[in-house]
């Protein structure tokens, strides 16, 4: 199960994207040999586990044309990569402060021919730029999470959503987000893999926190 699952919940795509979504599973392996970015079992497993799970997000919200958004703790390029694709007229800034990781982002994207993808090497907070959204998967605690972003946010608003955070999380987050005014969607509610029963989409706002 590869391009297919892809297609299953996102058939309108263009036939550009079909394409790079397809050349993931090449691409990833192929750098995977030089770095390890993906664990080995999660490999044949990537369209479900990396590609659809960072989807999930598109899932939750449709980014409009000149959105920036910041994906901190990127890896190997998740959700960054995938949703990039997705919305070819957004700009997506993906750091890691893992040197070798950022290397294969910007492999990855270089050899998608994807024009909106910015890789850096630094932690979230040395990055002095501003964004509509920021978005991650599970890097961190929230609370620890959103001491990283202060300052971050522009001001300007012109999406569904008000400018926040949109965070990949998985299992009981009960205590994780106890305090914290959020709105979670389940995974399961959008896709029918078990994979994604206790995944969920975390969403802040970024007046909901202290910025």
């Amino acid at each position: 199960m590869s391009l297919e699952l892809v297609l299953k919940y996102f058939p309108d795509i263009t036939s550009e994207q079909k394409d790079q979504f397809a050349e993931l599973e090449t691409l990833y392996k192929d750098w995977n040999e030089k770095i390890n970015v993906i664990s080995r079992k999660d490999t044949d497993s990537l369209y479900e586990k990396h590609i659809l799970h960072s989807l999930g997000i598109a899932k939750v919200m449709q980014f409009a044309d000149n959105t920036k958004v910041l994906d901190i703790g990127t890896g190997g390029g998740f959700p960054g990569v995938p949703l990039a694709i997705l919305f070819p007229n957004a700009q997506f800034t993906l750091v890691d402060s893992i040197g070798k990781k950022i290397t294969v982002v910007k492999g990855v994207a270089e050899s998608l021919g994807l024009k909106n993808v910015t890789a850096h090497h630094m932690r979230a907070e040395q990055l002095k730029e501003k964004f509509h959204f920021v978005v991650s998967r599970a890097v961190t605690q929230m609370p620890v999470f959103l001491t990283w972003l202060r300052g971050k946010f522009e001001k300007e608003q012109f999406n569904p959503k008000h400018n926040g955070v949109l965070y990949l999380k998985g299992g009981d987050l009960g205590e994780e987000l106890a305090g914290i005014k959020c709105e979670i969607f389940q995974l399961k509610n959008y896709f029918e893999e078990e994979f994604f029963d206790t995944k969920k989409v975390v969403y802040l706002s970024k007046g909901n926190f202290n910025n």
